[in-house]
């Protein structure tokens, strides 16, 4: 069974900054963001034709700063927020924006993909997370099942929560929290659970990993040297509400079962140098991709601690003789293991994620910006299915 060849795209541009466009759940759509000092910093909506296996862009100019973070609407498929560097009075400073691209580029219009004198869109500017009071922000986090009112920005070592109005063009800080304690501290990621009806996130600050609750702003617990190095990003599973990804810069990825952190509940070393970015698959949880600066992206096949540790339970009514016989034989439970590795990247895999049209469609971006779209392996496909 021939797996099809990953398909690259390539920004003139280094980047770090890459999302699916969350709620478009018919075309399969990834956004990526620059980091130039130099030039004029861009987005480049990249869709993907499934069946011609081509890449069409559509460029839009984000003309305030290099992108170090973006995050896509739940609701709206043409809101945005970026977090961006900025120069004031020789300071650096990371700010945040929620934009709003352009109606001609929301889904159903194209260029042609080799249109490469297609013109540049400007970004519309909805509101600004203004957080210069607060620090740098890390990140900005969109409630997962909501109407795209909510977001959460980290910035420095405060936890804000916005409320957006006015269709988006105001945001109202709603509450927020501090983390309290010695030394200089800061958010370096967060997520937003989609579980306990969206009221709990999870952050990381150097080591620790912890949750807080959003209606008291509130910390529910506290993962301290959850790594032995910096957490650099973490992910919910869709499926099992207490468990929780994390990866950092000692290499490892681990699943925690935030009832009980003493002990993480499985652990991962498969990555030789930091891993930026864990990502659970959002149908099948046992796949799970992981993307570190020793320039790999890992597949993973994580079925122990999934939903369906058994694979799918069938009803032995259900069964004909034959495939009784069959399911006898294969009473082991399913191992963990690699699925894959894939090496077409040449610099460091600072974003990965899935696609959120296509539960078996992935892309990685790396540092000298190049996007790489890829697919999980068809047999493994099929045996989660069938």
């Amino acid at each position: 069974m021939e797996d099809d060849a990953p398909v690259i795209y390539g920004l003139e541009f280094q980047a770090r900054a890459l999302s699916p466009q969350t709620a478009e759940t018919d075309a399969i759509r990834f956004l990526v963001g620059t980091q130039s000092l130099k030039y004029d910093n861009q987005i480049h909506i990249i869709d993907f034709d499934d069946e011609n296996n081509i890449i069409n862009k559509n460029v839009l100019l984000h003309q305030v700063g290099e992108i170090w973070h973006i995050s896509t609407s739940p609701a709206d498929k043409g809101v945005l927020a970026t977090c961006y560097n900025k120069t004031s009075d020789s300071k650096i400073l990371t700010c945040a924006a929620v934009w709003r691209m352009p109606k001609e580029l929301e889904p159903g219009s194209h260029d042609s993909p080799d249109d490469s004198s297609s013109t540049a869109h400007t970004l519309e500017l909805l509101c600004h997370l203004d957080n210069t009071a607060h620090g740098n922000t890390a990140c900005v986090l969109w409630e997962p099942t909501g109407d795209g009112k909510k977001v959460i920005s980290l910035a420095d070592n405060h936890i804000l929560l916005w409320d957006l109005q006015e269709s988006s063009t105001q945001a109202v800080l709603a509450s927020s929290a501090s983390l309290e304690g010695k030394g200089q501290l800061k958010f370096t990621s967060g997520r937003w659970s989609p579980h306990h009806n969206c009221t709990q996130v999870a952050t990381a600050n150097d080591t620790t990993v912890r949750g807080w609750d959003t209606r008291s702003m509130s910390q529910i617990y506290c993962i301290e040297n959850a790594h032995g190095q910096l957490v650099r990003d973490l992910d919910f599973n869709p499926n099992k509400q207490y468990y929780l990804a994390s990866c950092g810069d000692d290499c490892k990825v681990k699943f925690w079962d935030t009832r009980n952190v003493t002990e993480p509940v499985k652990t991962l070393e498969e990555h030789s140098h930091w891993v930026w970015n864990v990502r659970y698959n959002h149908s099948h949880d046992q796949l799970v991709l992981t993307g570190s600066s020793d320039s790999r992206v890992i597949l993973s096949n994580m079925v122990s601690i999934s939903s369906e540790p058994f694979g799918h339970l069938v009803d032995d009514d259900d069964l004909s003789d034959q495939e009784e016989h069959r399911s006898e034989k294969s009473q082991e439970p399913p191992q963990d293991s690699v699925i894959a590795t894939y090496e077409e990247h040449e610099d460091s895999v600072y974003a990965v994620d899935w696609s959120s049209a296509d539960p078996w469609l992935f892309a990685s971006l790396s540092y000298d910006g190049r996007l790489v779209i890829n697919r999980v392996p068809r047999a493994l496909k099929y045996h989660i299915l069938l």
